[in-house]
């Protein structure tokens, strides 16, 4: 039986105090849940976070990555330099970062090997646009963004891998696939998973749903057979909306 992982990621929201108190406020919350949670947060609230959770169940995560081990990378940050200060998760992959950042195929599988390599658990996001689901696509490119993003990691290395399935036009705008729609498109993943590395890796893979999760509709999502939690953004940055989500089978 897979787990239910809930995933808050923060953005560029909330200065080291804020993430100080909002650890506090949730903490309490959340403490006797069966479910994980874990919050992804900018680089400089990470070891502030990391500080405040000490003694709580919730995990700290980064939003992002380099794949190089150091070098003239100016304003980047290494995968070496999360695993050094205790950081267990970082999002790679998220469609903002493809979208401003020029994010590629090719630099997600090369920070999905490294992230893999030095001990932390990736949060790998694929998602369609709008435009690439009203023309039929959407199944053809998380498929192959899966297929791309794993094509350096071995099945060995997919223990501690999350995806996070983000139709980005559900990112941010109120709008949410139905609970239907989101299980078939992680169930397409899922099956991509079964073609790649075989039933137990598919069966066992956790599949998060991410894309205007809020209270209100994590239930029905969470139910569904094939959704394993969620990547929450909005609804990440308020602790007892949060705490409603990770508390969905209360």
């Amino acid at each position: 039986m897979r787990k239910k992982i809930i995933a808050g990621n923060w953005k560029m929201n909330k200065l080291p105090n804020e993430a100080m108190e909002f650890i506090e406020e949730l903490a309490p919350l959340v403490k006797d849940t069966k479910n994980e949670v874990i919050l992804c947060v900018p680089y400089i609230d990470l070891f502030y976070a990391l500080l405040t959770v000490q003694g709580t169940n919730i995990k700290i995560g980064a939003q992002n990555m380099h794949y190089e081990e150091s070098g003239a990378y100016t304003g980047e940050i290494s995968a070496e330099m999360l695993k050094a200060i205790n950081v267990e998760y970082v999002i790679i992959g998220h469609s903002e970062r493809r979208q401003y950042y020029n994010e590629t195929d090719e630099t997600v599988s090369l920070k999905l090997k490294k992230a893999i390599e030095v001990g932390l658990k990736p949060i790998f996001c694929v998602g369609e646009t709008l435009e690439e689901r009203e023309a039929g696509k959407a199944e053809e490119i998380i498929t192959n963004q899966v297929k791309q993003g794993l094509s350096k990691v071995k099945k060995h290395q997919l223990q501690n891998l999350i995806i996070a399935y983000e139709p980005i036009w559900a990112i941010g705008t109120g709008k949410t696939a139905t609970a239907e729609d989101a299980n078939n498109s992680i169930k397409a993943i899922r099956n991509e998973i079964l073609k790649l590395y075989g039933k137990e890796i598919a069966e066992n893979i956790i599949i998060q749903y991410g894309g205007s999760v809020k209270s209100t509709n994590a239930k029905e999502l969470f139910e569904m057979s094939d959704i394993d939690g969620a990547l929450v953004g909005g609804a990440s940055l308020k602790a007892d909306e949060f705490a409603k989500i990770v508390e969905y089978d209360k």
